[in-house]
């Protein structure tokens, strides 16, 4: 068996000696953005830390631990914290949260980050719909042995983002009147922030925002089969566009700002996705 499959079933094996809740959408919060749990009717919580060898979230802002419930009546996965690849994971073991969701059950997958915004028609506070990705950047966790019963060896990725979420994300934003946003995010490795002649080559790339995670949890997603979709919240404006220097408080600050509407739009959101579950 490929070693990462292997570590993978160890995990869902872990995860069902202590509940056998089968989710139909996967959530994952972004930095300042984890308080929405509070809002999900809460069925089961399980720490990373007591899954065996799963990778744990070590950036402040991110708690770490699975939360399983309800959104409306939709039974819902939620990542409380993500695990992203400058924290010194192997980039296997940054998708394998995902890959381990959809085991579970999950059929959607539900990104969401927090970014530096790179449009210019972007301000702080913004939340963007996101269409399409850049992921020339950070390692593609798909190299290696393909892992067969997850997907193919080349997955077409012409419709990362599918497009029937977005429309429902869309019209879910009108009903309880969000303002979004859309455009493409590019996910670089991270830790530092990117320098300003960093920000003019991915705006010359079509970047709209861009942030360190995202892109290698729905190349993953994409390849074992679910549908995916995505909010980033525009929590600065990148480097070189304000005097400002940036730092992950500011980030943290202004998704907390946001943090009402981030929670009407996301349930708004998954209350509408049983139209097509």
């Amino acid at each position: 068996m490929n070693p990462i499959y292997e570590k993978l079933q160890n995990c869902l094996k872990s995860v069902r000696e202590k509940t056998d809740f089968v989710p139909k959408v996967a959530i994952v919060l972004g930095s300042g953005l984890g308080d929405y749990a509070d809002d999900i009717r809460v069925v089961f919580e399980l720490d990373y830390g007591e899954i065996a060898g799963f990778p744990v979230s070590t950036v402040p802002g991110h708690a770490g631990k699975f939360i399983f419930g309800f959104v409306s009546d939709v039974p819902v996965v939620c990542m409380k914290g993500r695990v992203h690849f400058y924290e010194g994971y192997p980039i296997s073991d940054v998708v394998l949260p995902i890959r381990l969701m959809k085991l579970m059950g999950a059929e959607i997958l539900f990104l969401t980050n927090a970014s530096g915004g790179i449009n210019k028609e972007f301000h702080a506070g913004d939340f963007m719909l996101i269409t399409d990705h850049i992921s020339c950047f950070a390692p593609n966790p798909l190299i290696g042995a393909n892992i067969e019963e997850l997907g193919t060896r080349f997955p077409d990725m012409s419709e990362i983002y599918n497009k029937e979420l977005a429309d429902i994300i869309k019209e879910s934003a009108k009903e309880v009147s969000v303002p979004l946003q859309e455009g493409v995010y590019a996910q670089l490795t991270g830790p530092s922030f990117e320098s300003p002649a960093e920000i003019r080559m991915l705006r010359t790339l079509g970047a709209d925002a861009v942030g360190m995670s995202t892109v290698v949890e729905a190349i993953a997603a994409n390849h074992c089969g679910m549908k995916i979709c995505g909010i980033s919240c525009v929590c600065n404006l990148a480097a070189g566009m304000t005097e400002n220097p940036l730092t992950h408080k500011e980030v943290q600050e202004a998704a907390d700002k946001v943090a009402p509407l981030f929670k009407r739009l996301m349930t708004a959101s998954v209350t509408n996705f049983k139209k097509v579950l």
